[in-house]
């Protein structure tokens, strides 16, 4: 049987109109889809700074429940590290300054201070050197997000050669002849003496001391490197993992 013209025409315009909008709800659905996922990949992510509504969030000071515990890696612990990572020790300086293939120099720099060293050398192995650059700057950020004047940490130990370490143990009872620090793998830093930078506020070295207590337990917990909280010399006397 066949339609009517205009028959035809209703049921064909009825059809049109139909497919038309069912495109119109899929493109308007998908679009809503679209700006959600655009929304949602512009918005800024959280700042440790400031909350939403724009006001300077405040970050404790936690330190560690205690320095014995936190950092308690005695020298035959850190000496396996030492030897696994490190270069065969060096006789004296000379025999130092023909190891510079495995060996880089760490002076001062905006993370960290060397102070004049009068018992080992500014040398370590990539992987310490890198260890080190780390502490000086998770240091700062973490000055920065408790809101806390700029400080440097101060090197007071790196390399030694054996001629240094047994010179040394003659007036300090401390150091072992068979230590760590031969092997460039590892270095102290002073827990009680900080560099204030030009136009910063002097921060208690306490505060400081919490700050950075912080900073190496991190660090410490994801296994990059072992520490030992040493009394008398009032450093941390750290070693590459």
């Amino acid at each position: 049987m066949k339609l009517k013209k205009n028959a035809f025409l209703l049921s064909f315009s009825i059809t049109v109109l139909f497919l038309a909008l069912v495109r119109f709800t899929v493109i308007y659905v998908t679009s809503e889809d679209d700006d959600i996922e655009v929304k949602d990949t512009l918005m800024p992510t959280k700042s440790m700074f400031y909350d939403e509504d724009g006001n300077r969030v405040k970050h404790k000071i936690y330190s560690v429940p205690s320095y014995k515990r936190a950092f308690p890696d005695l020298n035959d612990i850190q000496l396996v590290a030492a030897r696994k990572h490190g270069v065969a020790p060096v006789e004296n300086r000379e025999e130092a300054e023909s190891r510079k293939n495995d060996l880089v120099f760490i002076g001062s720099n905006p993370y960290y201070h060397v102070e004049d060293l009068k018992s080992s050398i500014p040398f370590l192995v990539p992987r310490a050197a890198i260890l080190l650059q780390e502490i000086g700057s998770n240091f700062f950020d973490s000055l920065a997000v408790k809101q806390i004047p700029t400080h440097k940490i101060i090197v007071t130990s790196v390399m030694r050669t054996k001629h240094d370490v047994k010179k040394l143990r003659r007036h300090n009872s401390n150091a072992t002849e068979n230590s760590c620090h031969l092997y460039g793998t590892t270095f102290d830093i002073s827990y009680n003496r900080y560099i204030t930078l030009t136009g910063c506020r002097k921060v208690r070295n306490d505060t400081l001391k919490w700050v950075l207590s912080e900073v190496l337990n991190d660090l410490r917990n994801e296994n990059k490197c072992y520490i030992k909280h040493e009394v008398k010399q009032g450093c941390y006397h750290i070693t590459v993992r």
